[in-house]
């Protein structure tokens, strides 16, 4: 006995009163944090345009995702506890996690399929199998230590050394929102940067290496503190306890439905006759704080869209800030910044202030208010979205087609579509699209008529528009031309043709004002070359028109036209959304957690946490369902049918808190701790009669 104190106290080897082992675990938080948030604030992106997925399926994928990432807990808690212990569960499954993270990185690698060089994979099906094998095992991963690792550090502490444990806590949840923030400013930096053996595209392997490496060093970090850890052994979950409890009372209930049995006070208490006294009533508290939890899964499934609709909305949004340039999924450090920001004003200013004010804002008063200003988020989202769709171009039906003209002519021309007049100058294209729904009579000249007939649902091939900033080139010049930007070929263009290259974004420097593409253009001969720089504006398109009097060397025969125009409204538009959405977490889910601790038992901490961790997964369940189900045209449609339903929700959230008693779960304990053992255990009649019960009931069951 004496060599295992020894021992112990060995392990707990402290600096400034702290075990040394807390570091080793405060460093693995972070970087396990980092590579979690780092790869999730890309996610969607790299769904939308390297998976090439519709904004709908890649919002499913996201939430489901996500959805797993919170359910994961509850098995990662049971295994810790019943089985492995934390220690053993944190290494495997980080093992898990590392592994999913590297396959992730390595399917974001366009050159493994990119066989022709152009780019894009040619076996999409190898990239999504391997990024939903790498988001399965990383759901896996980072759910299954989630409950783990915040417990085990608080394993680390003895008793005397509760001051350094709630300091710990702290620098814990810190090291938490640290990895946080700097994350999801990092990684859109580097998913904005273009890498790739045979073409530079969009940096996705290194958006996720990142992480990947991260997460490895999560690992390393911990294993080796191995030696200063206190690892406890399992002894047993509580909550598969609990669910034993409440599933032999909802059992015994159910055979003992006749009237000869007599009623009793609450249904939990036929749970007496197996488990003792105190763990019924334990059961009955935690049981009506989970009730509270039903209507909780809608604030979620508002919040977590910060990372799929809203990094979404920003992609049609300027991100010129004049001194630099936001990346869309940057947006999302809006919300830890305001954290760190709000959360002392809440505590330091805005409670007590309320306080001073003799108003009664009770936990659940403040969590009603929190859910009501994560609908007035959703609203003004809504209210950006309208902006946002009266600046986009109107793309036509599936009973409609569209064309663009551009006079490659050096003479004004006055062309007739339809009923349209398109007054052109030399080298000049239509300001906007026409839009036909049938055939129509093109007259370009006296003599010049003629039937045209285009592809339904289409715009005309003559010009292509696609969202980003899309360049492309029309050649008047009598020559072959071969013309590049960086890495991107837009090949051999002949006269009157457009080049031929398709779905290649000119990329967003991350510090620059405005996006500048600088194009090298080469003709047959020696020394011809030029070099033509060209600026566009967030979400634009242009056609560049090689007049037939091209010379190299002077760029002033090179005549942009623009086809879509720049985006006005501004990403900072967005930041009103942020705030309330940020606000309202802070009011409601610090509360909530807060709130949820004060009404549990004592041993009963791990199943409130569990409950909440499974609001959110089915909140983000909601949100996959909706999406799917909905079928609204318009994205602001949307917006506000999650902050009504949200508004409906917290309404009756409000009327359920109406109703709720606080409880004092220690005095309650402490009833029962005055009271003798033999009153607390089932009666030795009562277990004989619910065994000779079972047996007939199996007896009966297997005739």
């Amino acid at each position: 006995a004496d060599k295992g104190e020894k021992k112990h106290k060995g392990k707990s080897a402290t600096i400034l009163g702290y075990p040394i082992s807390i570091f080793f675990i405060v460093v693995n938080e972070f970087c396990e944090r980092f590579s979690y948030y780092g790869m999730r604030a890309v996610l969607v992106l790299y769904f939308k345009y390297f998976l090439q997925w519709d904004d709908d399926f890649a919002t499913t994928i996201y939430h489901t995702f996500v959805a797993l990432c919170y359910l994961t807990p509850i098995l990662g808690a049971i295994v810790a506890d019943s089985w492995l212990g934390k220690f053993k569960t944190i290494v495997y499954l980080s093992l898990v996690y590392t592994l999913g993270q590297i396959i992730m990185a390595i399917s974001a690698i366009h050159d493994i399929t990119d066989h022709n060089k152009d780019g894009t994979p040619d076996d999409m099906t190898l990239h999504i199998a391997l990024s939903m094998v790498g988001l399965l095992l990383i759901a896996l991963g980072t759910g299954g230590i989630k409950p783990c690792v915040a417990a085990f550090g608080g394993d680390q502490f003895e008793d005397h050394q509760e001051k350094q444990r709630s300091t710990f806590f702290s620098i814990f949840y810190l090291s938490i929102n640290a990895g946080s923030l700097l994350s999801t400013i990092i990684t859109p930096i580097l998913r904005a940067q273009e890498c790739g053996i045979h073409k530079k595209m969009q940096c996705y392997p290194l958006a996720f290496g990142v992480p990947a490496a991260l997460m490895v060093v999560a690992l390393i970090v911990f294993i080796v503190g191995s030696g200063m850890y206190n690892k406890t052994a399992p002894q047993g979950n509580i909550i598969v306890k609990v669910c034993r409890c409440i599933g032999f009372a909802i059992k015994n209930r159910s055979r003992h439905r006749s009237s000869q049995h007599p009623k009793r006070e609450h249904w939990m208490d036929w749970a007496d006759e197996k488990y003792d006294k105190l763990l019924i009533a334990q059961v009955k508290m935690v049981l009506k704080v989970l009730f509270l939890y039903i209507p909780l899964p809608m604030f979620w499934a508002l919040f977590d869209q910060q990372g799929s609709r809203w990094t979404l909305q920003a992609t049609t949004l300027n991100g010129n800030f004049g001194f630099m340039t936001i990346q869309p999924d940057q947006m999302q450090t809006v919300n830890p910044i305001l954290i760190l920001v709000l959360v002392p004003i809440m505590d330091s200013v805005i409670y007590p202030l309320i306080a001073k004010c003799k108003l009664n804002f009770s936990p659940l008063k403040r969590m009603t208010v929190g859910m009501f200003l994560a609908a007035l988020a959703f609203i003004a989202a809504a209210l950006v979205q309208i902006q946002i769709d009266g600046t986009l171009p109107t793309f036509p039906s599936s009973s409609e087609s569209q064309a663009k003209f551009i006079n490659m002519v050096d003479r004004k021309l006055d062309i007739k579509a339809g009923i349209n007049d398109v007054p052109l100058e030399p080298y000049m294209g239509s300001p906007d699209y026409l839009t036909f729904t049938d055939t129509f009579q093109l007259q370009l000249g006296p003599n010049a008529n003629y039937s045209a007939s285009l592809d339904k649902g289409n715009r005309s091939t003559l010009v292509v528009v696609e969202d980003g900033a899309l360049p492309r080139f029309l050649n008047g010049f009598n020559a072959d031309l071969n013309i590049t930007s960086g890495e991107v070929l837009f090949g051999v263009t002949v006269k009157n043709n457009i080049s031929a290259v398709r779905n290649v974004l000119v990329l967003t420097g991350v510090f620059s004002c405005y996006t500048s593409a600088k194009f090298s253009i080469k003709g047959a001969g020696p020394g011809q070359e030029c070099f033509f720089e060209q600026q566009f504006g967030f979400g634009s398109s242009y056609t560049m028109i090689i007049k037939p009097n091209f010379t190299f060397g002077a760029d002033n025969s090179i005549q942009p036209v623009m086809d879509m125009s720049p985006n006005t409204v501004h990403m900072a538009w967005q930041i009103p959304q942020y705030f309330l959405m940020t606000a309202g977490e802070v009011v409601f889910s610090v509360t909530g957690l807060e709130f949820s601790y004060s009404q549990a038992p004592s041993n009963m901490k791990s199943v409130l946490q569990a409950g909440w961790l499974l609001t959110v997964a089915v909140g983000n369940i909601i949100v996959l369902i909706i999406s799917e189900a909905a079928t609204l045209d318009d994205q602001w449609a949307e917006y506000i049918l999650f902050a009504s339903l949200l508004v409906l929700v917290c309404i009756i959230f409000a009327v359920m808190a109406y109703f709720y008693t606080y409880m004092d779960p220690a005095k309650i304990e402490a009833q029962f701790a005055e009271r003798k053992p033999e009153e607390l255990e089932p009666d030795e009649k009562d277990r004989k009669k619910i065994h000779d019960h079972d047996r007939s009931y199996m007896l009966t069951r297997s005739k």
